[in-house]
């Protein structure tokens, strides 16, 4: 992926992170995921007209999968649709992101992206169950995953990419903030289970009363 693309899909997730918190409202991030879903589909444009192989073609044909989420997120927001077909083709999008990650680890030995692609398929899938299902009290757990990995998988990344550092990252470096990040996570994501959990007992002991 472009690295220029990559920072300002940073840029983007960091907005529709604070989005999913309710910082910020869904018209203004609309026109900014509007900007980075025309970047990012041009890119693979020129990448794939330029494109000598077969691999490059490959490569350069993920980046679609971002810029096409974005300009969906741009236009929905903007017109005021509602998130169901976008949730249902986040899902489709985290397969697919999954698929790239296995690819780039097994096809190209190149762990360290394909990590990147992994945690953008769990990302995707997140989306999915807030947007396709509506299960809304994950909205919280994919607006702060959203913000962790708007740098960690795509500022970050991108940036040294930009300063020809990224070579010199490890795996074992990626799978160390995977870890950071999931122990981030994991408390927001116990909060939003246990009222779930609650509601449903409570249910439960209504009905065998009511029984």
């Amino acid at each position: 992926m472009s690295s220029v693309g990559l920072m300002f899909v940073g840029a983007v997730l960091f907005v529709n992170g604070l989005l999913f918190l309710g910082k910020v409202d869904a018209k203004s991030a609309g026109v900014f995921n509007l900007f980075v879903g025309g970047l990012q589909t041009a890119i693979p444009f020129y990448l794939i007209s330029h494109a000598k192989t077969p691999d490059e073609i490959l490569l350069a044909s993920g980046i679609f999968l971002f810029g096409f989420t974005y300009l969906y997120v741009g236009i929905s927001n903007l017109a005021g649709h509602q998130p169901l077909g976008l949730g249902w083709y986040s899902a489709w999008v985290a397969i697919m992101a999954c698929a790239f990650g296995v690819t780039n680890i097994v096809k190209f030995s190149d762990p360290t992206i394909g990590l990147l692609w992994l945690q953008w398929s769990v990302l995707w899938g997140l989306f999915f169950l807030v947007l396709g299902l509506g299960i809304e009290r994950l909205t919280a757990l994919a607006g702060w995953a959203t913000l962790i990995l708007s740098f960690t998988t795509c500022t970050i990344p991108g940036f040294l990419l930009l300063l020809g550092e990224w070579e010199g990252v490890h795996t074992w470096l990626v799978l160390a903030v995977i870890a950071a990040t999931i122990a981030v996570l994991l408390p927001i994501g116990l909060r939003t289970v246990r009222p779930a959990a609650v509601e449903r007992r409570s249910e439960t002991e209504v009905a065998v009363s009511v029984g």
